[in-house]
């Protein structure tokens, strides 16, 4: 009996991986791109920034997606667009920024002094020369903005505090009181600033009559548009505690508004100021309702409940579309005051994560 011999097939070993693109593919193929659009904008007779860059990254995502799948096969393809889409995304979502911050120090550093910063500014008639001469200064828009702000804040992050400790700590998700506040409070996050200045004019309008304008009436104003961000940022922050401390100072037979005040409050210390301070630097920049509630003047106001009082959003708006005489020096002062809007924004976002970091319960 003779055992037959069966010879297996030879089949070429499986590859478990395919082909690859070297990695300067991408920004070689996005250099070319934009290469190759300049090239045909010159050639047509135009050049724009805004076409050049749109029509280089479509042509860098088609060109990598057919590069890819013909070495690296369609998923990896499919991967290579995806990325670069998000990235362009990203860049689209930033360009605007970095734009908007270089126009404004651009443009503000050249009025941004000392003297700017600690002198009052306005305009004078030069009985001499019998010409109107104008003196740059921010130091009574400085003064307002802070005081505005900081008697905004006293009021709202208090009420805005309370509010949300009653919605998570004791309001049961039944209660319609608790329904009614929550739905309140969405609505109140929606609502357009100017409203809030008419608001907050009419009722001062009330109770002193039509001469109303006051820092006071301002700061109610940013209050109707602060409480609501407080009580979501808070609330949420609250949330995110957890149920076994609570349960075990419970156990050890503390009182829930000690529970409140030394284990969930601290515990979420570090959140509810990040909000607090996002708020504040949210509310800073309005423009609307502190015209409306607290016009504007040249003169150094600080008492916030007897007459107009100037912030820098105001003195920004109103320098830019009322200019003087002068409207080169008119621009350049509203320059220099959307500049050092935006390095108080930027200074209360630094507390803010200064503060995140100090009360974390990491950290301690």
């Amino acid at each position: 009996m003779t055992q037959a011999t069966v010879s297996a097939p030879t089949t070429a070993p499986l590859s478990l991986t395919s082909g690859r693109l070297p990695r300067f593919i991408e920004p070689a193929a996005f250099a070319a791109s934009l290469v190759v659009v300049a090239v045909v904008q010159l050639l047509l007779g135009g050049f724009e920034i805004a076409t050049w860059l749109v029509f280089s990254a479509v042509l860098y995502l088609i060109a990598i997606g057919v590069f890819s799948s013909i070495v690296e096969g369609r998923r990896k393809a499919t991967d290579r667009v995806v990325r670069g889409l998000v990235t362009s995304a990203f860049v689209l979502a930033v360009a605007p920024l970095i734009s908007t911050l270089w126009t404004v120090v651009s443009k503000g550093m050249g009025v941004l002094s000392w003297s700017f910063v600690t002198q009052v500014g306005g305009t004078a008639f030069d009985a001499d020369t019998l010409e109107v001469v104008a003196t740059p200064g921010a130091l009574q828009a400085i003064v307002g903005t802070l005081i505005t702000t900081g008697i905004a804040a006293l009021i709202s992050v208090p009420i805005g505090i309370l509010a949300a400790v009653y919605l998570v700590e004791y309001a049961q998700p039944t209660n319609p009181l608790r329904r009614a506040i929550t739905f309140l409070v969405d609505v109140m996050t929606g609502i357009p600033s100017i409203v809030a200045g008419l608001f907050a004019f009419s009722l001062f309008a009330l109770i002193v009559g039509p001469k109303a304008f006051s820092g006071f009436s301002a700061s109610i104003a940013l209050c109707v548009l602060m409480i609501p961000i407080v009580i979501r940022s808070t609330e949420e922050m609250l949330r995110l505690v957890p149920n076994e401390l609570r349960e075990a100072s419970f156990a050890l037979g503390v009182p829930r508004s000690i529970t409140i005040i030394k284990i969930v409050l601290r515990t979420a210390a570090s959140g509810i100021i990040t909000g607090v301070v996002l708020a504040v630097a949210r509310v800073v920049g309005e423009t609307a309702p502190i015209f409306i509630a607290a016009s504007f003047t040249d003169n150094f106001n600080a008492d916030p409940f007897n007459g107009p009082m100037q912030t820098l959003p105001v003195m920004a708006y109103t320098a830019y579309s009322f200019p003087g005489q002068d409207i080169d020096a008119s621009q350049a002062q509203a320059w220099g005051a959307a500049l050092l809007l935006v390095i108080l924004v930027v200074i209360f976002n630094l507390i803010a994560r200064i503060v995140a970091k100090v009360f974390a319960p990491k950290a301690r």
